[in-house]
């Protein structure tokens, strides 16, 4: 604490000229430091700080510095990123991050064999980036009645959230995700869906309904985790800005955790910028990327 604020803090009980004695301050020097903060104190806050605070806090800590200098942008308020970031210090505000990862050369196995026909386990960056390609991770939650399973499924172009199921049990993992091979919100005739190498992903159930589909399947390499990376991210985006926020258990039960996780996908799909597809919602690019194909693909 400084003599100021000291003399501040004791001037209800004591005269002003005997505390500036007792700290060695001259009493003008006091006056004129109060004079200085009730200066600052009524200042008035710029409008674009103000309008950070309020996107920041509708987002739930979930935007950084720079969704929150896309955000403002869009709000007629051209400022950089510096401004942003030294307004959240000043304020205190803190975004949810998920945890440092340092990425390490990946294990190249030896010795594989030729892949067989249909089947894809090298992935390129152009197939899983394309709009016809499906994403189906499997992760699982803490409850207070014990371990719960979850299955998402996305489109890799367009991050779009297609929908979740929740196997009841381990042995049902077997049952394949088939929403998202057919129906309206499929999106091209040659659909490949990407997985890691799980063994309900390498059933005869899974891969005999991808072929029904005319679906390719493609699967990580082994000792490769990378080539799923797409998926772990979001689960770590979502494990960071929804079970950071609870107190354990996460959820109380099987109900709890299915309205919290669709609450949480549906403000990924609708609200949340990506800054992978040019910071658009997922909604918008996917309803884009629906009338291209489309136009593309005429029945």
């Amino acid at each position: 604490m400084s003599r100021y604020r000291f003399i501040e803090a004791q001037r209800s009980q004591y005269l002003v000229r005997l505390l500036c004695q007792v700290v060695a301050v001259p009493v003008s020097g006091y006056y004129a430091w109060q004079q200085a903060q009730e200066q600052a104190g009524s200042k008035k806050k710029p409008a674009w700080e103000e309008a950070l605070v309020k996107v920041f806090g509708r987002h739930k800590r979930r935007y950084g510095t720079r969704r929150l200098q896309v955000a403002l942008r869009r709000k007629g308020y051209h400022v950089g990123r510096q401004r942003p970031h030294g307004a959240m210090r000043r304020r205190g505000l803190h975004a949810l991050q998920p945890k440092a990862f340092t990425p390490a050369p990946p294990i190249r196995p030896t010795g594989c064999g030729a892949p067989r026909t249909g089947y894809s386990t090298s992935p390129s960056r152009r197939k899983l980036t394309r709009y016809g390609s499906a994403i189906a991770p499997i992760c699982r939650w803490p409850t207070a009645t014990g371990l719960i399973c979850a299955r998402t499924r996305t489109w890799s172009a367009s991050r779009w959230w297609a929908g979740t199921s929740w196997p009841p049990c381990r042995r049902s993992w077997l049952r394949p995700p088939c929403s998202a091979l057919s129906g309206p919100s499929r999106p091209t005739p040659d659909l490949l869906v990407h997985s890691d190498r799980g063994g309900q992903y390498g059933g005869k159930e899974y891969r005999q309904l991808l072929h029904d589909h005319e679906a390719l399947r493609s699967q990580s390499r082994r000792g490769d985790c990378y080539d799923n990376a797409q998926a772990e991210s979001l689960w770590s985006r979502l494990k960071t800005e929804v079970l950071e926020m609870r107190e354990r258990p996460v959820f109380a039960n099987l109900a709890n955790a299915q309205a919290s996780v669709a609450d949480y996908f549906y403000y990924y799909n609708h609200e949340r910028l990506h800054s992978s597809i040019g910071y658009q919602t997922s909604y918008h690019t996917h309803q884009q990327l629906l009338q291209l194909n489309a136009l593309n693909c005429p029945a």
